[in-house]
């Protein structure tokens, strides 16, 4: 490669991948920059979690070529089940109840969409990926960025995309200012093997501590996303292998038959974050650089992916059109359209997570209205099937399954 490029992605993650193949796709000469080792990205022990591709997200991995190298290892989402506590009322989503009759999304392990990205970027003569590194800083001006590596080296380019993650150096040095809390909670990620077939049901169940969710994979195995109470998350993780295998199966239940967890447990902290800018002067915000969410939806990577379809769209039109894709109106462009959609799905994941974990009489007496009000008003489920889903709203052409 030489020293200069259009693009300069700070972050080799999922979604840095992703926008890096787009764009490069779509022309642009593209250089990731990563901490990591490409090749113990791809290890067997770097990520065992699994994430949910929304349909939209599925159409835009259709669109940029890569879902056949994915699609033998996704598990689709036929239908979706929501339960609160012991209530005997709950929210049922069918992908039959829709006129297209597609899944509703899909279950995907990470390792799975790591390799096909990776894979698919080393195909790509405009891109270049530079590992294991680190963008040090980055000096902009009216005409161009200078990022500087680890090693030394500076890279010229007309547009930086940072990529890289909820603590983002980039947007820190550039002055964007953030608003965050943090939940009292603690994401426990792990997989479960069970004896029965998931059916291609995803089940989420809102337990007093926090949303239980158990979503379909190949085989007879579940990824599991347990929110508890981060005091109590700290000794759950803690526990032997049989006794943390006891209070998975207390609550994921016995409607599969016997259940088992497998493999490595992760805990993470739980909090909302969102960035005040997703742009400053050529520097664009992606993922969890621009906003972080709670799981209990599902939706964190689906938002990510909105941003990089959008991103993308938006700087290669400019490109074709001959003018400079780090021009303020560029990214300004850009943060119109997507700032909306993370602020607005930020406000629901929050408001989500306060209403459903807690125990209070009247509270989930609310909730359990609110289930039966959806379940007679078929139009209205149909329109949060299709939201879930991520085909409502300003759609990019990627996320219509049309290519850039």
């Amino acid at each position: 490669m030489t020293d200069d490029v259009e693009l300069l992605i700070a972050g080799g993650g999922l979604i840095g991948l992703l926008l890096g193949v787009a764009c490069a796709g779509g022309g642009l000469t593209v250089a990731i920059v990563d901490r990591q080792d490409p090749e113990a990205m791809l290890g067997e022990g770097f990520d065992g979690r699994s994430s949910a591709i929304a349909y939209g997200s599925r159409r835009v991995l259709d669109a940029l070529g890569l879902w056949p190298e994915i699609a033998a290892e996704a598990e689709p989402i036929l239908e979706i089940r929501v339960a609160d506590d012991d209530s005997p009322l709950f929210l049922h989503y069918d992908h039959r109840e829709l006129e297209t009759g597609t899944p509703l999304g899909y279950v995907v392990e990470n390792r799975v969409l790591r390799r096909a990205l990776i894979e698919r970027a080393r195909s790509l003569t405009s891109l270049s990926f530079l590992a294991p590194l680190a963008v040090e800083s980055a000096e902009t001006s009216p005409f161009a960025a200078v990022a500087a590596l680890s090693d030394g080296r500076r890279v010229t380019a007309r547009l930086v995309a940072a990529a890289d993650g909820q603590a983002s150096p980039l947007r820190r040095a550039a002055g964007i200012g953030i608003v965050e809390w943090r939940y009292r909670q603690t994401g426990i990620v792990t997989t479960a093997r069970h004896e029965r077939p998931h059916g291609g049901i995803a089940i989420e169940h809102f337990l007093p501590a926090g949303p239980f969710a158990i979503l379909p994979m190949t085989g007879n195995r579940s990824s599991i996303v347990w929110t508890e109470r981060a005091e109590l998350a700290e000794r759950l993780i803690a526990l032997h292998d049989a006794a943390f295998a006891a209070e998975l199966a207390a609550r994921f239940g016995d409607f599969l038959g016997a259940v088992e967890p497998i493999g490595p447990r992760w805990a993470y902290p739980l909090g909302l974050m969102l960035a005040e800018r997703y742009a400053a002067r050529r520097l664009a915000l992606v993922g969890e650089a621009a906003h972080l969410i709670h799981p209990i939806a599902g939706q964190g990577l689906n938002l990510g992916i909105r941003d990089v379809a959008a991103l993308a769209e938006v700087i290669i039109d400019t490109r074709r059109l001959g003018l400079d894709i780090g021009e303020d109106a560029v990214l300004d462009r850009y943060q119109r359209w997507r700032r909306f959609d993370g602020l607005l799905l930020a406000a629901v994941t929050d408001g989500l997570n306060r209403l459903f974990s807690n125990a209070i009489a009247p509270v989930r007496l609310a909730r359990d209205l609110g289930f039966a009000v959806v379940h007679r008003l078929p139009p209205l489920k149909r329109l949060l099937m299709r939201d879930a889903m991520g085909i409502v709203g300003d759609l990019p052409r990627l996320v219509c399954g049309e290519p850039l």
